[in-house]
């Protein structure tokens, strides 16, 4: 393994997510969409100066599946909190936040999240850097992976303007149209669809057992926090939605993350 290649993109990692030293979420949210675009962005650079064996459409098409989902998470995020921007700045806003303020993170803590997260991320977009440097030439593996992880982001993008059309359309319901008919957390599911990808897309260039180790811990990681936050989620929807019987209809036959997969709660207590 090229330890110097991969510290090259934990270094651009490190420095993208460390938008999360002015607002701590930015860490996975902002950050995370910016460190996977712009260690996608890295690697092609890599590619065009140092070319190896690897066909540059392969190394190419790779980069572009990371940029598409760094603009796809950051840009919807970034939106987001434009429009939130306005609200914060009225009286009912001032109020809440006043009454809801919480100390800031000490700084040692936020730069150890800061250093796991840009190790996580650097591992995530790890195969593409481990085919580019083996110089694997193989392209029907790369190209499968490449239809999975469009399909994520396809999934992603779709769940995401379902859930706001349909909680505009009643903000006192979860959404349970089109996607959510079929499951959940359609969205959690693109994300593990796109990830899904790109760890098939490096099977057959894994050439070191360093290599699987850190492709696999990277897969395994964002599949437990899929589940984690379609776990946190569910809370907070019971929480507000507990004592509705619609919704406790629709979760009690509607899998939470995995389509067809009857896993309906991950809490305990329904």
């Amino acid at each position: 393994m090229s330890w110097d290649l991969l510290g090259i993109i934990l270094a651009v990692c490190a420095v993208l997510c460390a938008v999360g030293f002015y607002k701590f979420v930015y860490f996975l949210s902002i950050g995370y969409g910016f460190a996977v675009a712009g260690g996608g962005i890295a690697i092609l650079v890599m590619a065009l100066i140092n070319p190896t064996e690897t066909p540059l459409w392969i190394v190419a098409v790779q980069a572009i599946l990371f940029l598409a989902y760094g603009i796809r998470l950051s840009g919807f995020l970034l939106v987001r909190e434009l429009k939130n921007a306005s609200f914060k700045k009225t009286d009912v806003a001032k109020d809440t936040l006043a009454k809801n303020n919480e100390k800031k993170m000490p700084v040692f803590v936020l730069a150890t999240i800061w250093v796991f997260v840009s190790i996580l991320y650097t591992a995530q977009v790890s195969p593409m850097l481990f085919r580019y440097d083996n110089g694997a030439t193989d392209v029907i593996l790369p190209v499968v992976g490449f239809a999975i992880s469009l399909l994520g982001l396809i999934l992603e993008s779709i769940a995401d303007n379902q859930k706001s059309a349909q909680k505009k359309e009643n903000p006192n319901m979860v959404a349970t149209k089109g996607l959510y008919r079929i499951v959940r957390c359609p969205n959690y599911f693109g994300e593990i669809t796109f990830w899904t990808g790109i760890f098939v897309s490096g099977i057959t260039t894994y050439s070191t057992v360093g290599q699987w180790i850190t492709a696999i811990l990277a897969y395994i990681a964002i599949v437990y926090i899929m589940f984690n936050g379609a776990q946190r989620l569910e809370k907070r929807q019971m929480a507000r939605y507990g004592d509705d019987k619609a919704y406790n209809d629709y979760a009690n036959k509607t899998p939470i993350i995995i389509p067809l997969l009857p896993i309906y709660h991950l809490n305990n207590k329904k």
